[in-house]
């Protein structure tokens, strides 16, 4: 972890922690890395064992792309129902998200089947409002164009192309899921280890196969593939060129997942305050954290300018602890010096000012903008931890929901029936451990740089 921050000013003093260790690795491990190409080694051994590498990769995502469309035929025998009875077969919201799917191709063109959704008048009954604003359907409306201009008409249906445009999303989260396992670990047997597991554990990993259009299996793919971009631009050596190229990588799928998933501002607020404990532990750089937290602002505010300016976005969470955060690391410019006791407590004291001044914007941006539409979203977690019962209709219907329930007890026995288990607890233990030795050496060296 320590590797994550390149020092400055440490000429002459003892090597960060984990040194000896990481060029230990670098004799045993790194001939084959997928950097070592990046970095200009060109050799023989590297180009094969490289094109292995992603070879399996590509093979694992197509065999979890093919395994969920034979799952989902075999419950369905979609290939041989109606196309009525197909439509049918999606339940729940799928149905409203493909029903949009089918309106903008059945419109006479593109125009008037944008204009018919920026004026729908019969999602909400007497109301005539923008969906393109009120929910995330911007991939409906790609997906129909792209089938609109491809010439695939006369032998694909439009409700396979719709399907297996989903499924296809799949093998990409499979491979970014591989990849971010092969740059952590340096051997693309991670990877493969990674892919196994995801695909025999489906039933705990996704539930595509009989829920297509809901907006997760859109967004978490890009998802992983963000992750894939922050684990390598988080790597040491990179050139400016590959900076570059990997802060773009980052905005594009952190944009692509937010524009597919309303609840995408959970998802990087939890990353967000990842980003600010690794600042505060001093193992990203200050243009690492600057960098990552304004590719999720950006990737908000396009959205935002997306969705005819949604006013949810602008009352986020996250984007109220982004600010916080470098306002408040702006204004406290010694945080991160002094004795380990006296940055200790300097960190407690910035954690509870960006806390506070989190709440604060918050409540001034949702009162600004008369913002009451993700109410019930926080009174569902207030009734989910118990905090308080919840008359609210939509927090009752999010709590009635399965997939929002608690584990099932027999969750841990499967778990464990494919050997993940045991060694997901083993590697969490010893790299929490790690992280604390870490995180400790970093309070010390600070000190004694002073």
């Amino acid at each position: 972890m320590t590797a994550l921050r390149q020092r400055k000013g440490s000429r002459g003093k003892e090597p960060p922690l984990g040194a000896e260790f990481q060029s230990q690795q670098s004799n045993c491990c790194s001939d084959h890395h997928p950097e070592n190409i990046l970095h200009g080694d060109w050799s023989w051994g590297v180009i094969i064992w490289t094109s292995v590498g992603w070879s399996v990769s590509v093979g694992l995502g197509l065999l979890c792309c093919i395994y969920m469309a034979t799952l989902h035929e075999n419950d369905l025998w979609f290939s041989n129902i109606k196309e009525v009875e197909r439509e049918i077969s999606f339940r729940t919201e799928c149905g409203l998200y493909y029903s949009y799917y089918k309106q903008m191709l059945q419109a006479p063109s593109i125009q008037e089947g944008l204009s018919d959704l920026i004026h729908d008048n019969l999602t909400e009954s007497k109301r005539t409002i923008n969906l393109l604003q009120r929910m995330n359907i911007y991939q409906e409306v790609f997906l129909s164009v792209l089938y609109r201009l491809l010439p695939i008409q006369s032998y694909l249906e439009p409700v396979y192309f719709y399907i297996y445009t989903v499924f296809s999303l799949q093998a990409v989260y499979v491979i970014a899921l591989y990849l971010t396992a092969w740059l952590l670990s340096g051997s693309w047997l991670a990877g493969t280890l990674t892919g196994v597991w995801y695909i025999l554990n489906r039933v705990d990993t996704t539930r595509v196969e009989f829920t297509i259009s809901l907006r997760e299996n859109w967004s978490m793919p890009f998802l992983a593939l963000q992750v894939t971009a922050i684990t390598c631009y988080l790597r040491p050596q990179l050139t400016d060129l590959q900076q570059k190229v990997m802060v773009w990588l980052m905005y594009v799928t952190t944009f692509c997942f937010c524009l597919t998933w309303q609840f995408n501002q959970f998802i990087l607020l939890v990353q967000a305050l990842i980003i600010y404990s690794l600042d505060c532990l001093d193992f990203l750089t200050t243009t690492q954290v600057t960098t990552l937290y304004l590719v999720q602002v950006s990737s908000l505010l396009s959205v935002w300018l997306l969705q005819f300016c949604n006013s949810m976005i602008l009352g986020s969470l996250v984007l109220s602890f982004i600010v916080a955060a470098l306002f408040i690391r702006h204004c406290q410019s010694g945080l991160k010096t002094g004795s380990p006791l006296v940055r200790l407590g300097r960190l407690l004291l910035h954690s509870a000012m960006v806390l506070l001044l989190t709440v604060t914007i918050n409540y001034l941006t949702k009162k600004a903008l008369q913002l009451r539409s993700d109410e019930h979203i926080f009174k569902f977690i207030k009734s989910k931890f118990a905090l308080g019962p919840t008359r609210d209709f939509d927090a009752s219907l999010y709590l009635c929901e399965e997939a929002f329930g608690l584990l099932p007890f027999d969750t841990l026995e499967r778990l464990a029936g494919t050997l993940l288990l045991y060694p997901y607890i083993l590697t969490l233990l010893l790299l929490s451990g790690t992280l604390a030795v870490a995180a400790l050496h970093n309070l010390r060296l600070k000190a004694n740089e002073l």
